[in-house]
């Protein structure tokens, strides 16, 4: 039934043409005024809607028939994509489509939400002609079909999981992992986890692997301890991928989507794989933040090392630092390089890393940014640079109410989450300082995702 006063009904078709894309893919039509969100619509397209809900706004309608297509439409290649398969949207658009989608998605929030006009936002780094095959992880969902495990990502909206066999934008070596493990935990009986009864075994199986060194991780997160023929499966784990270097358990007992649990062990092999962006190496465990597309990382950092204009004479704070990854870029141009973080762990992984790469001027500390940050200051250690790379809710406030009284001459700000990079850079303007350009890089080739890297300096007089 329609929605008060809205000029469509739920099961009724209509003739629609789209004019934008929404932050998720989704083709923007209206229908006297009204809008549709409809995915695999692109724009220019005209085509037939069923509306499938109505809200008092809005509906959502899908795709029953396209009447002129996009010149931007492509056949999308992987066989799983139209049984919507949740881990790419944007297959159906070509890659030059997508790279200006996701520049248009940054400047139009940066203008929505930042008020910030005349900045120019450059066009987006993509990964010229192989935008495939990128990632050096894959984490999957386990679930349960005609008695026999299965794997696969969630479809979109649910948390039914399409079964696959491979996945285009992982590649070969995460496939094959992915199948070995998959036939070896049926072959003893491992139940999956099933999440409505909070009963089963495995609940995801999750793939690491170094790009440059071809070294393999295994992790197996499990609702409990308790793993059957956990020897039996290791060894044939073991036995069956030559470049295994670590087969790892992670324990996840709670009732929640977030994969991971507290408790991880290393039930053969290494607790590390290692793998380079440039030249620089790093350690990855199991729970390590480390960039899923180290090719299109380089470029990030790179251009992260460019805004921070360094010379040699330069101190560097690296806000959410991680493992130290742009902390360590950043070292070897700069004379020294503070980074903090609030995971003890991450921060123990990014000593490791230094010392791994005997980059003896990166020191890190334990704790909130904005609680020791001023206490740096405090010592006498005042930045030339501030680099934040915050998650995808963007920074905490009291940091930026720090940046703005430690004035740096520059800030460098990476975003995966244009909505709050644009919140946040309004604040940072209002505090003193100017964005001059902003970046994106396409990190995440057929999805929505999009990563930026803006410079700002701090205005004359502040």
């Amino acid at each position: 039934m329609a929605k008060a006063n809205a000029p469509v009904s739920k099961n009724e078709v209509y003739e629609v043409e789209f004019s934008d894309l929404t932050h998720d893919g989704s083709g923007v039509a209206k229908v006297e005024g009204f809008p549709l969100f409809v995915p695999n619509g692109l724009p220019g397209e005209r085509a037939m809607v069923k509306v499938v809900g109505v809200k008092k706004g809005y509906g959502f309608g899908r795709l029953m028939e396209v009447i002129e297509e996009s010149p931007d439409r492509v056949d999308p290649p992987c066989p799983v994509y139209k049984k919507g398969c949740g881990g790419c949207q944007i297959q159906h658009l070509s890659y030059p489509g997508q790279l200006e989608f996701k520049r248009k998605q940054v400047k139009d929030v940066l203008q929505r939400i930042g008020k910030i006009e005349n900045v120019p936002v450059l066009p987006t780094l993509g990964m010229g002609d192989e935008p495939w095959r990128y990632r050096n992880k894959a984490q999957v969902p386990v679930g349960e079909r005609e008695g026999r495990l299965i794997t696969g990502f969630y479809q979109k909206r649910s948390h039914e999981i399409v079964e696959m066999d491979t996945c285009i934008i992982t590649g070969d070596t995460a496939d094959e992992a992915i199948q070995v493990v998959k036939e070896i935990l049926n072959k003893y009986g491992i139940t999956p986890y099933d999440e409505a009864r909070h009963k089963g075994i495995v609940r995801h199986v999750i793939v690491r692997f170094g790009k440059t060194t071809n070294e393999l991780m295994i992790v197996l997160v499990t609702n409990g301890k308790d793993l059957p023929n956990r020897k039996k499966i290791v060894e044939d784990i073991v036995n069956s991928l030559p470049q295994l270097k670590s087969v790892v358990q992670n324990v996840n007992t709670k009732k929640t989507n977030v994969i991971f649990g507290d408790e991880t062990k290393v039930l053969w092999g290494s607790e590390y794989i290692y793998d380079y962006i440039g030249d620089i190496k790093f350690a990855i465990s199991a729970r390590s933040f480390y960039q899923i597309n180290p090719q299109q990382t380089k470029v990030l950092y790179n251009q992260a090392l460019k805004y921070a204009e360094l010379t040699g004479d330069e101190t560097v704070i690296d806000a959410y630092c991680g493992i130290g990854t742009i902390s360590l870029f950043l070292a070897q141009k700069a004379k020294k390089v503070y980074g903090v973080e609030i995971v003890p762990e991450a921060i123990e992984d990014a000593k490791r890393n230094a010392e791994l790469n005997n980059l003896d001027n990166a020191e890190f500390a334990v704790g909130e940014s904005e609680v020791v940050i001023p206490k740096w200051k405090e010592q006498g250690i005042t930045p030339d640079v501030i680099v934040v790379d915050p998650p995808r809710k963007g920074c905490d406030e009291a940091l930026l109410q720090t940046i703005i009284e430690m004035k740096p001459k520059r800030v460098v700000y990476v975003s995966c989450n244009p909505s709050t990079l644009a919140r946040d850079l309004r604040i940072l303007e209002d505090g003193g300082f100017k964005t001059l350009e902003v970046q994106p890089v396409d990190m995440f080739p057929q999805t929505t995702h999009v990563e930026c890297i803006s410079q700002l300096i701090l205005k004359e007089g502040n």
